[in-house]
């Protein structure tokens, strides 16, 4: 197996599985990631999860705000590297970056492209109800996500699946994905993106995340489950905020949108919430979510805690 000189881009967890597959194979040159940012109760710099994974594996790192700084790109090309991998890295690479591995740059991107192009493709595969998704290696180009692909696998995404779950799971196909691309590298087809079939992930917008409970339960249920864990469907009760992070459409008797219905009207447990505009009403069974500044707990231990006259808004 040949071995080549790789330079890592990358930002979020997503990211570091990739990572070490490839330091355990090929040479990593050295990583770029975003520089750190102010996390936690105390705001203090933190650094990224694939910054702290290159520290561990003593790779050298570098944090640029851009990279059509000249200096930044000289940077880079010391490096010479063959490849450069980017998975979720967080900057758009310029024409310069693009050129500088003598292979040019690939990506490991979170969808079946050309489904689903930009920034949240798990979020908006799951908010979708897409049966399935899955990862594309492609061969980066100027244009956002329309480069050739070398590889693409599919997963399914299972009734109950939240953003989190299936994110897990497409990173560790990502490790194995890129690895095989690198294998391949000199004699894989670049197989060109179909102009059918373009959908755009946008990134997700916090306003996205207030739950609306007029929505039809299907819709409601996709929803919490494709913004959990992050940024968390929530709805307040009694002025306090509730995350929604598991939920499923159920049949119920029709209440007023909010309404946390009594056990006589689902035979499951856990917390029932009628939902659903007035020609579609509807429930969602709440199997997990979470009060403000607590830890996760079941939709039956939430309901227990709460007022029999409770009503979400």
């Amino acid at each position: 197996m040949k071995e080549i000189r790789v330079l890592y881009m990358g930002t979020p967890d997503f990211a570091v599985p990739a990572l070490k597959a490839i330091a355990g194979r090929h040479t990593v040159v050295g990583v770029l990631s975003q520089p750190p940012r102010p996390s936690g109760r105390g705001q203090k710099p933190q650094r990224s999860p694939v910054h702290r994974a290159a520290d561990e594996l003593g790779l050298p790192v570098r944090t640029p705000l851009t990279l059509r700084d000249p200096a930044e790109l000289a940077a880079l090309a010391d490096w010479r590297p063959d490849v450069a991998v980017v998975a979720a890295y967080g900057l758009i690479l310029p024409p310069s970056a693009l050129a500088l591995p003598r292979q040019g740059c690939l990506n490991i991107h979170a969808s079946l492209l050309p489904r689903w192009r930009g920034a949240a493709p798990i979020h908006r595969a799951v908010m979708a109800g897409d049966g399935e998704t899955g990862i594309s290696i492609m061969q980066m180009d100027e244009g956002l996500d329309t480069g050739a692909v070398l590889l693409h696998r599919a997963i399914a995404i299972g009734d109950d699946d939240t953003t989190g779950d299936v994110h897990d799971m497409l990173a560790e196909l990502g490790r194995q994905m890129i690895l095989a691309a690198l294998d391949g590298l000199e004699f894989l087809p670049r197989v060109a993106q179909s102009h059918r079939g373009v959908t755009y992930a946008k990134k997700i917008d916090k306003a996205e995340a207030r739950i609306d409970w007029s929505e039809p339960a299907p819709d409601l249920a996709r929803r919490i489950r494709g913004l959990s864990p992050f940024p968390g469907a929530w709805a307040e009760i009694g002025g306090e905020r509730v995350k929604f992070l598991r939920a499923r459409a159920v049949e119920a008797q029709p209440a007023p949108p909010g309404t946390i219905l009594p056990g006589a009207h689902f035979s499951g447990p856990g917390l029932i919430v009628a939902c659903g505009p007035a020609d579609r009403p509807g429930a969602i069974a709440v199997t997990l979510a979470q009060r403000a500044g607590r830890t996760a707990v079941s939709g039956a231990e939430l309901r227990a805690g709460l007022a029999d006259d409770a009503r979400f808004s």
